[in-house]
């Protein structure tokens, strides 16, 4: 099985040394391949998975985020909003590497993730809401990017978008020309007086959320991509955390960057 995607070649030979160890994929009809001696294999020890299996978990972990979003809004108060924003950032990044990286899917880690970006999802739209007085952004954030991303769904569907080798490539180096720039503003932020103006409210930082939003939106075709080529390949049931966990990545930078967006333009008024 060949792929153009590190990610899901990195997975296929996960799920290579599984089949080695008991997995036999089903033929035709769900029928047991033959052996060579003509009997059938035997029963399958690892299921493979299916789109449904990635919708349930995807689903999942929504709902993790949600209602933990929605408990550290209620639970944390006003005054340590900033310190929890950060520490749930900090914690949820190093998850996020971790999980990336890693050679196995671990259902815990991404729940662990889900349940540390609902911390963080609460904080900042609590930030937004309550703390900066913007009224009923965060609905409005929620509402754009579950559009953005039902559209995204569709345009994938209908095959109007697709993961070509050239689209991967151009999308992953747009990421990291992103992150890198987030990055570096970081630093000179906590470093040195310097102003970018990517996140001071400004003509440049309304770009850079339009930018960021559409890249974060692309993102998701990328996700799509990897569930169908996973399915194909066969690979276990358990590597639909690997594809949800993706897809949450997406809509959390999604939402993160609508929100940002949105009290750009309400600052304005």
């Amino acid at each position: 099985m060949k792929t153009s995607n590190p990610v899901l070649a990195r997975l296929g030979q996960a799920a290579e040394r599984e089949r080695a160890a008991g997995y036999a994929p089903a033929g035709a009809y769900g029928q047991p391949y033959p052996t060579a001696a003509g009997y059938p294999a035997a029963p399958p020890t690892v299921q493979p998975m299916s789109i449904d299996d990635v919708v349930v978990k995807t689903v999942m972990l929504l709902g993790i985020t949600g209602l933990t979003a929605a408990a550290a809004w209620v639970l944390v108060p006003d005054a340590l909003v900033g310190a929890a924003w950060i520490g749930a950032a900090v914690v949820g990044l190093v998850l996020g590497l971790v999980i990336s990286f890693m050679r196995v899917a671990n259902p815990a880690l991404v729940v662990a993730y889900a349940v540390v970006e609902g911390v963080f999802v609460g904080m900042v739209s609590k930030f937004f809401q309550e703390i900066a007085g913007y009224q009923g952004i965060v609905l409005q954030a929620v509402i754009a990017s579950f559009g953005i991303f039902f559209l995204m769904t569709a345009l994938y569907k209908f095959r109007v978008i697709r993961a070509t080798p050239k689209f991967v490539r151009g999308l992953l180096a747009a990421m990291v020309g992103v992150f890198a720039v987030m990055l570096i503003n970081f630093v000179l932020t906590l470093t040195t007086d310097i102003d970018t103006g990517i996140r001071s409210g400004g003509p440049v930082a309304i770009g850079f959320s339009l930018i960021c939003i559409v890249i974060a939106s692309l993102s998701f075709v990328l996700s799509f991509h990897e569930v169908e080529e996973g399915v194909r390949m066969g690979l276990p049931q358990r590597y639909a955390w690997s594809a949800a966990f993706g897809i949450l990545v997406s809509l959390v930078w999604l939402y993160i960057e609508v929100l940002r967006l949105l009290s750009y333009l309400q600052g304005d008024d």
